[in-house]
């Protein structure tokens, strides 16, 4: 980590950031030097491929450092570009999406069904009250299972229904300043509270313009993050607030996002990339920012061979958010480490739910449709460190309070 006080290590710091960032970019115009292809040969490419997010490759140095000057004091928060999101959408057998959760601390996950008609109120994280002025109260009409973060959101899940939700770190997100006219959704609880509400990515959508979301802090982190959400038509869309405005992805084609740069930088960074001749000699960046991450999927992703089951459908995408995961200690730019924690798969089609904590050997899976899903219901948990796990879990789950 850089050493960052209050005592005069600013100026150096900052000159060290602009050495590296210069050394980045040189390394970036290397890079396109190599990849003299036409607008018409990638074209032509995109076409073959049928992909539309095959994005950049070299990440910023300085991604992930969050800077804030108050009262002549530099104190600095290490933001974690982490996660990584994989949605498979054209096979014959299921629409399957998997991510990866990268965090420099664990997140307490528990795997929690929720059932219909429970009471929430999106101004409250656990017993703390994060809005006092107008929040959103809601009464729950789908029944959900979900992974929480730190018992106060749910960073990934899906709903009886079909829809699926996952919560992804963004550094650049701000959702603006608050605006008391409308319903008040501290950021923890944005997936569960369309998790609840909407069966597909289009009610999903409009609910968004009933609420504002609002910043929450928790262990020290702020949730910047973006959502990502899909439903078992395929249907996919990427959620971003930056500078206080929504700006959405709305489509099939939105199929995997990690995390910054913003989606339509992302996008734009597709055009300088050519995977028209796949092979095993196809260099790829593989290192574990944001980009490199979104290219590898994105090229693996690209060329999945047609399941015959969804034990292989499964099993496909589960080997393509491995392979973008975050090894243990590998450093991330120069600010820590943020390794895998977790891996999730959802089959939206089978309303099945299948997690791998990176430090258990065995994937544990649940059944949404076998739980009692009425309104009065149990809540149901299940706390997945646990080596004994394995295979189906559904009928291991334990009564316990509602979260949030």
């Amino acid at each position: 980590m850089p050493d960052v006080s209050a005592s005069g290590s600013l100026l150096t710091f900052l000159t060290r950031l602009h050495e590296t960032e210069k050394s980045m970019n040189k390394n970036v115009q290397m890079f396109f030097s190599m990849n003299n292809r036409s607008d018409q040969e990638i074209k032509v490419r995109n076409q073959k491929l049928n992909w539309g997010l095959l994005t950049g490759t070299v990440s910023r140095a300085v991604c992930g450092a969050l800077l804030t000057v108050t009262a002549g004091l530099l104190a600095w928060q290490p933001a974690a570009d982490a996660c990584t999101r994989v949605l498979w959408n054209d096979n014959e057998v299921a629409v399957v999406v998997g991510r990866s959760m990268d965090w420099p601390e664990s997140t307490d996950p528990v795997l929690t069904v929720l059932p219909r008609g429970m009471e929430r109120d999106g101004g409250r994280a656990g017993s703390e009250v994060i809005v006092t002025d107008n929040p959103a109260r809601w009464t729950s009409r789908y029944a959900s299972l979900v992974t929480t973060v730190y018992g106060i959101g749910t960073a990934d899940g899906l709903n009886e229904r079909g829809l699926g939700a996952h919560m992804l770190y963004l550094k650049t997100a701000d959702f603006g300043p608050r605006d008391p006219r409308k319903p008040a959704l501290q950021a923890g609880l944005w997936a569960q509270f369309l998790l609840d509400n909407a069966a597909t990515v289009e009610e999903a959508l409009a609910l968004l313009d009933t609420v504002q979301v609002v910043m929450l802090e928790a262990h020290g982190y702020k949730a910047t993050v973006h959502l990502a959400i899909e439903d078992a038509s395929g249907d996919s869309a990427i959620i971003e607030y930056v500078n206080g405005r929504q700006t959405v992805h709305h489509g099939r084609e939105y199929r995997i996002m990690t995390n910054d740069p913003l989606y339509d930088e992302q996008l734009a960074l597709l055009k300088k990339q050519d995977f028209s001749k796949p092979s095993s000699a196809t260099p790829l960046p593989g290192n574990v920012n944001p980009e490199d991450r979104f290219q590898r999927a994105s090229y693996f992703a690209a060329l999945l061979p047609e399941p015959k089951s969804e034990r292989e459908a499964v099993a496909y995408v589960l080997a393509i958010v491995r392979n973008a995961s975050v090894p243990f200690g590998a450093p991330y730019a120069d600010f820590g480490i943020y390794n895998t924690e977790y891996r999730t798969v959802t089959d939206l089609t089978n309303k099945r739910y299948f997690f791998e904590l990176t430090t258990s050997p065995n994937v544990v899976w649940a059944n949404l449709p076998k739980f009692d899903l009425a309104p009065g219901a149990s809540v149901m948990i299940l706390e997945p460190d646990n080596i004994e796990l394995s295979g189906d879990v559904t009928g291991k789950f334990q009564k316990a309070p509602a979260p949030f």
